[in-house]
C-alpha cells in the first residue's frame, strides 16, 4: 500500500531532506526506520527538498509498503525508531499513482524574523536573528511585486537554476507581532535558495537600502549577483503543502 506521512523535523540537526554522501538528512533517517519495518529498503519521496538548517512543521512524504500494518501503529512505530527530531504527525494511505511532487498545488514557507539588538536565547535555531529595524511598510510594498508568474533566475542558487527559472507565486504577506516578523510565502513551486534569497532582498528593503520597486528590475533581469544575499536558513519552515484531496 501507499502512504503519505506529514512530517515535522528541526532542520538544525540535518544536512537538508535529501540523502547525501557523509551527511545525516531527514531522507535517509526515515528510510532506515522503515527498511527495518519492513525487512527490506524503503524509498521515500517528498513533496520537495529543503535546505540544511530549515525546518519543517508539515512536510509531506510518501513510500510504499508490503507489511500488513494498520497507519496508526505505522506511525507509533516510526516515531518510536526515528530520532526525536523527526516526527511522524499524521499518516495515511494515498492513491496508488499518487506523487507528493507533480500532485502538489503549492507549497507554502514561513519565515520568522526577530529584528531587535537582542533576542531571546530560547528561541535561538528558530528565527532569524536579524538585528536592524525594518521598515515594514516598504517591505510589505516590495512583496506585491512578487506576485503571480515571474523568472526567479535571480533568487536562485546559480549552480542550481535549471533552464527553467518560471515560478508562480500565489500569497505573499509580510506581518509582525513586536519584534517578530512573519514572512509568509506560497507558490507553485520554489527554486533552490528562491525564499532565502527573497528574505535577504526584503532586509536590504526594509534598512532603507533599496527601494520596493527594485524586485521588478531583479524580476525582469534574472541576475543572481543583483539581489540580495541568501539569508539563514534559521527561522524558515517548509510550513504546509496543498493537494487536491488534502492540505498537510
Amino acid at each position: 500500500m501507499k502512504i503519505a506521512a506529514i512530517t515535522s523535523y528541526d532542520g538544525r540537526y540535518f544536512s537538508g531532506w535529501q540523502i547525501q554522501k557523509n551527511a545525516v538528512t531527514v531522507q535517509e533517517e526515515i528510510e532506515k526506520v522503515l527498511s527495518k519495518i519492513e525487512d527490506s529498503n524503503v524509498t521515500v519521496r517528498a513533496s520537495g527538498r529543503t535546505d540544511a538548517g530549515v525546518h519543517a512543521r508539515a512536510q509531506v512524504c510518501v513510500f510504499d509498503i508490503a507489511r500488513d500494518i494498520s497507519p496508526e501503529k505505522l506511525r507509533l512505530a516510526m516515531n518510536a525508531n526515528l530520532p526525536y527530531e523527526i516526527r511522524i504527525m499524521e499518516i495515511f494511505r494515498v492513491d496508488p499513482l499518487f506523487d507528493p511532487r507533480k500532485d502538489a498545488l503549492w507549497r507554502e514557507y514561513m519565515y520568522f524574523i526577530w529584528n531587535g539588538a537582542q533576542c531571546y536565547p530560547h528561541m535561538a535555531g528558530y528565527v532569524w536573528w536579524n538585528k536592524f529595524s525594518w521598515d515594514d511598510k516598504k517591505v510589505k510594498d516590495a512583496c506585491s511585486y512578487f506576485l503571480g508568474e515571474h523568472d526567479f533566475s535571480a533568487f536562485c542558487k546559480t549552480s542550481e537554476c535549471p533552464e527553467n527559472s518560471i515560478r508562480t507565486i500565489h500569497k505573499i504577506s509580510f506581518r509582525r507581532k513586536g519584534q517578530l516578523g512573519l514572512l509568509r510565502v506560497r507558490g507553485n513551486a520554489f527554486l533552490m535558495n528562491m525564499v532565502r534569497t527573497i528574505g535577504g532582498t526584503l532586509d536590504i528593503i526594509g534598512r532603507g537600502k533599496n527601494d520596493p520597486e527594485w524586485i521588478l528590475e531583479l524580476l525582469n533581469e534574472g541576475k543572481r549577483v543583483q539581489a540580495g544575499p541568501t539569508a539563514p536558513a534559521t527561522g524558515l519552515f517548509l510550513w504546509r503543502v496543498g493537494y487536491p484531496d488534502f492540505t498537510s
